[in-house]
């Protein structure tokens, strides 16, 4: 499947925007996933000390485009036209201000059209990309919450998609309300679908499976559920359902009485709170051996992305390529 995306990138490389201009790690992704077709690497900054980071790490300048962050009448043209657009938060001045902040002017650019997203997250944390993403790219008709999913590859893992499984929120919304719970799963509904072409699948998570257990923490992800099926109905959203429930069809044999399309072949997993998601994210990845792609931002009017600050350089090139093809469709 991760093949798919790959080939998927290759077919319709998108202009990727990296304001971490001299980050070692990231112009290496940049440089190695722009060689190879996946993308074409814009870099955001100072030009000649970009010239000179690019000289000294042996990497060709014409490998890239390279965008001056000083450049006036470039500024003035992506100034006008994103002020320009319908419903955006910024004006001209504030905007102005900002762009001197290279995560800013990447996601005007990405915003006005001069690229096709914004990759960061080395040096900035996920605090800077997401209040960028906010107040630049604006947030999704109909979504209210910020999240995020990452695509686990789980070796031995024998789930309805074979060794991967879609996880999600590990890394932003602390503790969602069941309204939050319910954007969070829609939303990854909707980038599975965009991104891996699966039918999704989306199990909420808890310590109980369709009321075993009591309390408020079994009622809230209940509720979301709820409210999840009622905002869309079209979508195979089931729960509460334990771990096991969700994703082995012989357990889900044994606890769920009831038709539903989701138990026992979940291939998106919702945790209810961000205490679960990163502790089950980090248990995948140092007992499961999982390789873990994200986080996936969702939520916002574009794609807009952030890394692990601690990502090698081969994570760093699969999450580049996932967001490319993201931002493909």
């Amino acid at each position: 499947m991760l093949s798919k995306i790959y080939e998927k990138a290759l077919a319709n490389p998108q202009r990727v925007a990296f304001p971490e201009a001299l980050n070692e790690r990231m112009l290496q992704a940049a440089f190695e996933t722009g060689k190879e077709g996946y993308i074409h690497p814009i870099l955001v900054g100072d030009p000649q000390a970009i010239t000179a980071k690019l000289a000294e790490l042996g990497y060709e300048s014409t490998a890239f485009q390279i965008i001056d962050l000083a450049d006036e009448t470039m500024r003035d043209d992506l100034i006008a036209k994103y002020v320009a657009l319908p419903q955006t938060l910024l004006k001209e001045k504030a905007l102005r201000r900002r762009m001197t902040d290279p995560l800013y002017y990447a996601m005007v650019m990405q915003t006005a059209g001069a690229a096709d997203v914004t990759f960061a997250g080395i040096e900035y944390t996920t605090e800077d990309v997401l209040l960028a993403g906010q107040m630049v790219v604006g947030m999704q008709p109909g979504i209210s919450t910020i999240s995020s999913i990452g695509i686990c590859e789980i070796p031995g893992f024998a789930g309805s998609e074979g060794e991967l499984l879609v996880v999600g929120d590990s890394a932003v919304c602390t503790n969602p309300t069941d309204e939050q719970l319910a954007d969070i799963a829609i939303s990854a509904c909707e980038s599975v679908q965009a991104l891996l072409d699966w039918p999704p699948r989306c199990a909420l998570l808890s310590y109980s499976t369709l009321g075993s257990g009591q309390g408020e923490l079994v009622d809230k992800v209940s509720r979301a559920v709820a409210i999840a099926n009622k905002r869309r109905p079209d979508l195979a959203i089931d729960g509460e359902f334990q771990f096991d429930t969700a994703v082995s069809p012989t357990v889900a044999a044994k606890k769920v009485k009831r038709d539903s399309k989701v138990a026992g072949q979940a291939n998106i997993l919702i945790w209810p709170d961000l205490n679960v998601g990163n502790v089950g994210v980090k248990i995948l990845q140092q007992v499961g051996h999982a390789n873990a792609y994200g986080p996936i931002l969702q939520g916002f009017n574009d794609v807009v992305c952030d890394c692990s600050r601690s990502a090698p350089v081969s994570e760093l090139k699969g999450n580049i390529i996932l967001s490319a093809v993201r931002a493909s469709h």
